[in-house]
């Protein structure tokens, strides 16, 4: 039997001037060495590869990374923008709570009822703490306010604003304060009394007032002069009246320089204190009557304003 002698391969290198040199391998050193040169090939153009799409992975997280900070920031500015206008709108329903707290004394003031609000879904009606409703969002506040406010002038304009001037109108046309400007007193009072001039009582429909003969009487409202002349319980006196069912007497003038139909203005004098008519002394008789029926002047007089003498 033929023993296989191995084969090898000769590397002959010849230099100029020199001995050759020889280099003997078999074969599969040679594979051996490809095999190393292409594994090492491969996992090197892997790795590269690998790196390669790392790098980009990296880049493209970095830039998520700086998409999502900057996302976050805009949330933020968006969050802290919804809180503002949040707690704007929380003050405004504060500012509207008063505003139709005044609107409903304004009503009251007008004979008029107090709002009755409809409550609106979502609006707190249980109170701080006792978890009764449901909390609003900006947008709900915001549309809220817009509807009390809506509603607010709605009620202004239609409803407060005819009422109170008319109320208004009234306050003005009722009389307050003394009919003179001097230090005075009360001499004689509003009902029955002890009649001056002769025995028995009798009704007296007004209040005395006494002051020193020629002293300005003056009108304790704006009205119309419609009487103005003499008679014999109140000698010259003049008579107002001041709308809305209200009038007033000044009687026991000396001189009256008003005439009858003429309009006058609170403050504006009527005359000047006498004793005419049916009088024990110079005073101004002063009656306020409501409706045509006399009613006590005491409770029209208000705090006295006198005037130096």
């Amino acid at each position: 039997m033929r023993r296989r002698v191995s084969e090898r391969y000769t590397i002959l290198i010849t230099r100029t001037g020199k001995e050759p040199r020889a280099f003997s391998f078999r074969p599969v050193v040679l594979l051996m060495a490809g095999l190393f040169f292409a594994s090492w090939a491969g996992v090197t153009g892997y790795l590269y590869v690998r790196n390669a799409a790392l790098k980009d992975t990296q880049a493209r997280l970095e830039q998520l990374s700086n998409r999502a900070r900057a996302l976050s920031l805009q949330l933020s500015e968006e969050q802290n923008r919804n809180n503002m206008l949040a707690g704007e709108a929380a003050d405004m329903l504060k500012q509207l709570d008063q505003l139709e707290a005044e609107i409903d004394r304004l009503r009251e003031r007008a004979g008029l009822p107090k709002i009755e609000v409809t409550p609106v879904k979502g609006e707190n009606q249980g109170g701080e703490g006792q978890g009764g409703g449901i909390p609003l969002d900006t947008e709900a506040m915001l549309k809220l306010t817009a509807e009390r406010i809506k509603t607010l002038t709605g009620n202004l304009s239609s409803k407060i604003e005819p009422a109170l001037e008319k109320t208004l109108a009234k306050e003005a046309a009722r009389p307050v304060g003394y009919p003179l400007k001097v230090h005075t007193y009360i001499a004689s009072g509003f009902g029955t009394r002890r009649n001056p001039f002769g025995r028995g009582y009798e009704f007296h429909d007004g209040i005395d007032l006494p002051a020193w003969y020629g002293t300005p009487i003056y009108a304790t409202a704006p009205g119309k002069v419609v009487e103005a002349g003499w008679s014999n319980i109140y000698g010259y006196y003049v008579k107002l009246d001041h709308g809305y069912g209200y009038q007033t007497l000044y009687g026991h003038m000396s001189k009256i320089l008003v005439k009858r139909g003429q309009v006058v203005k609170r403050g504006e004098v009527l005359g000047k204190v006498g004793s005419t008519g049916r009088s024990t002394g110079p005073h101004v008789h002063y009656s306020v009557y409501v409706w045509g029926k006399a009613v006590n002047p005491v409770s029209f007089l208000g705090a006295p304003s006198y005037a130096k003498r």
